[in-house]
């Protein structure tokens, strides 16, 4: 986990659409030349199917040395299994983003909308992931009873930090719980999610509260997830140029150093 303030912005996937391309330089592969302007990424593509730890070995050695990467988990722990029973599963996936070494950045728990928080299941998998586990842990649970203090207080036991979503399944949402170590932000696009693109005043609002945990030492993650226009890259570059404004230039936010 990082030692000094940091905000990471970036988008999930990490593609460079036709209409961003002029703010990146030529690069042999299109993850070397994103990770020159952003700070990190969100790889969602392992939620779908595994990554040979030798995949993840090749994208740790495109980045700078700075640059992470949130891996979200696998649909068959969080979607099928629901988190019972999955620990051997778990366990896979562990050890293959251990490929990405020091570049590994947060694992992203996404939870379907239909799982109910029961702290039966929720508990012991949690349990098990952090005795693998030593680096950060974000959780976005989509139900509503989740959203209370008594999960923050299992959240943050096991120090996972709950995620702050837009659109937001329900008020409690849009603000941060569980550990606040991290704080973790995921712009799904609003009103039509994964399409809507945002304002510069939306991204300056989704900003100032991030950067204001970066700066109390929390690592903090800023992704774009409004991929399906193209309007992530854009929104995300547009973020850079701003959190400086936002934080009168103190430099709080994680980008490339090369």
């Amino acid at each position: 986990m990082t030692s000094t303030p940091a905000l990471r912005i970036g988008t999930a996937g990490g593609n460079i659409p036709g209409e961003a391309k002029s703010a990146f330089s030529q690069m042999p592969s299109q993850l070397e030349s994103y990770a020159r302007v952003f700070g990190g990424v969100e790889i969602n593509s392992s939620f779908y199917r595994s990554h040979r730890i030798s995949t993840y070995e090749r994208w740790a050695a495109a980045v700078p040395d700075d640059f992470r990467f949130a891996v979200k988990m696998p649909k068959t722990i969080t979607h099928q299994r629901k988190l019972v029973d999955a620990e051997l599963l778990a366990d896979q996936f562990v050890a293959e983003v251990a490929g990405l070494g020091t570049k590994l950045g947060p694992l992203l728990i996404q939870l379907p909308p239909s799982l109910a928080f029961n702290p039966s299941t929720a508990e012991p998998f949690f349990r098990h992931l952090r005795s693998r586990v030593v680096g950060p842990i974000a959780c976005e649970p989509r139900h509503g009873s989740w959203f209370n203090a008594d999960v923050d207080e299992i959240l943050n036991a096991f120090q996972i930090g709950r995620v702050v979503a837009d659109p937001s399944p329900t008020p409690q949402a849009k603000h941060p719980g569980g550990w606040r170590g991290l704080q973790y932000l995921r712009l799904h696009g609003s009103p039509r999610i994964y399409y809507s693109d945002y304002s510069d005043a939306q991204i300056d609002d989704a900003l100032a509260p991030l950067s204001v945990a970066a700066e109390d030492g929390s690592e903090c993650w800023c992704i774009f997830d409004n991929t399906a226009s193209g309007a992530a890259t854009l929104n995300a570059l547009t973020a850079i140029a701003r959190c400086d404004t936002v934080q009168e230039n103190s430099a709080c936010w994680t980008g490339s150093s090369q």
